[in-house]
């Protein structure tokens, strides 16, 4: 807590740019990737079947498309830090997701009623999109970890209840998938140990290493 001597006007100044401060460090930070999946091919210039990116903070770190199928950085700080089997790493895994993505969105389609033949679906485009990550909240130099979501389509289809360990499918089409992942434990623990922990390990070596490239400005 801090305390002003309001009879004094210069120290009523220092005393609101400390609370300032004090306030300023405590922040909430991120790291998600998001992964979009489209049902068929669309001919427009940058619309891609399948993208994926990472965000730090809400600022592109990464990207990959099915189009060139490489992860490439988009930040100078993460292309000099990071070595190339990173990247190579991060492909093979944006290529796994793109074919995973490729299967489900059919299922989906299947499972919702939107694979009808005929003139009135056949044009029809859907879209499915995954969020993964982590949101941490930061008091001066410390971290912790507060939230972790993984979610398909937001809530609209189905999300990683974190505290129960398990998926929470908020549409009768995506129940066969909730029971097909929850019957495999381990797969959750992964998950619920990826959101907790490894992304915040994640997010704190991106961070040191961004604040590191750009000197003293410690914002991103």
């Amino acid at each position: 807590m801090l305390f002003c001597d309001k009879q004094q006007v210069t120290e009523d100044v220092i005393c609101d740019t400390a609370r300032a401060e004090s306030v300023e460090t405590q922040k909430k930070h991120s790291l998600y990737y998001i992964y979009t999946g489209l049902s068929k091919p669309v001919d427009l210039p940058g619309i891609y079947q399948f993208s994926a990116m990472g965000l730090l903070d809400d600022r592109q770190i990464d990207y990959y498309n099915s189009e060139d199928q490489r992860k490439i950085p988009k930040q100078d700080w993460i292309k000099e830090k990071m070595q190339q089997d990173y990247w190579e790493k991060g492909t093979q895994s944006r290529k796994s997701k793109e074919q995973w993505f490729n299967v489900n969105i059919d299922i989906l389609m299947k499972r919702m009623g939107h694979n009808e033949s005929g003139e009135e679906h056949s044009y029809n485009l859907h879209v499915l999109q995954w969020r993964h990550g982590c949101e941490v909240e930061q008091d001066g130099d410390e971290v912790k970890f507060s939230k972790g979501i993984s979610e398909l389509d937001g809530e609209d289809l189905m999300f990683f209840d974190i505290k129960e360990s398990q998926w929470v499918a908020t549409v009768d089409a995506a129940l066969p998938t909730k029971r097909k992942w929850d019957n495999v434990p381990i797969l959750n623990q992964y998950t619920k140990g990826y959101l907790e922990k490894e992304c915040v390990d994640w997010f704190n070596k991106f961070r040191e290493y961004a604040d590191g490239c750009r000197g003293s400005q410690k914002q991103l």
